[in-house]
């Protein structure tokens, strides 16, 4: 709608058209390009949906204000620390560690914003070696318990490279996969009641209460 409207304002037809010869034909929208696409999907459909991509960055502000430009946010600005984060881990051993994390809805999906703060972290090594860019994608493994995920990536060949238990309830883990795929792998499961908790601070600022 957002698309349609913008494009009533500059005076264009929504859809888009393209001409071929005489005749107008429709631009191919997401799910025609989906529709199209999936004739040729893997039949392999453990990682599910894509549910989150992730920029690793220095300045979160920064790097929201930016995202901001394109219609990215508001933003929910979190701390995950040891104190409301459990069973933290750094490639195999327990450590303490401490993240700024924003999310921002768009769509079905959500960008997150990762600030390393403090401890052994994947995102610094990320931001020492490359520096600030897109980290990671997350799916959703069709929502099937959290543990044989981790074991079935496990067999895949993909060993946990970060994890823990944000408010106990929040169960995310990272993999290993970056020598195959060139990036890292997330999974995360919330619970069925789920609901995130109100941000350290909202970034711009808060959305207006829906009337």
């Amino acid at each position: 709608m957002l698309a349609e409207n913008n494009a009533a304002r500059a005076g264009r037809k929504w859809p888009p058209k393209t001409i071929k010869g005489d005749t107008m034909i429709p631009v191919l929208q997401q799910d025609n390009v989906l529709k199209a696409l999936s004739g040729g999907a893997a039949e392999d459909t453990f990682l599910g949906n894509v549910v989150e991509i992730a920029i690793v960055t220095r300045d979160h502000r920064k790097t929201m204000d930016g995202l901001g430009k394109l219609g990215i946010g508001p933003w929910r600005v979190y701390s995950f620390n040891p104190g409301n984060t459990e069973n933290q881990t750094y490639r195999g051993e327990r450590v303490d560690f401490e993240l700024t994390v924003c999310f921002a809805q768009s769509g079905n999906m959500v960008w997150e914003l990762m600030e390393p703060a403090s401890g052994p972290t994947i995102f610094a090594d990320f931001l020492e070696v490359h520096g600030e860019g897109i980290h990671h994608v997350a799916y959703d493994c069709n929502n099937i318990p959290f543990e044989e995920r981790l074991a079935e990536f496990e067999r895949r060949g993909y060993k946990k490279m970060q994890s823990g238990s944000w408010l106990g309830r929040n169960h995310f883990a990272f993999f290993g996969t970056e020598d195959d795929t060139t990036t890292c792998f997330e999974t995360y499961a919330f619970p069925d009641d789920w609901e995130y908790p109100e941000p350290d601070s909202w970034y711009p600022e808060a959305p207006k209460p829906a009337i």
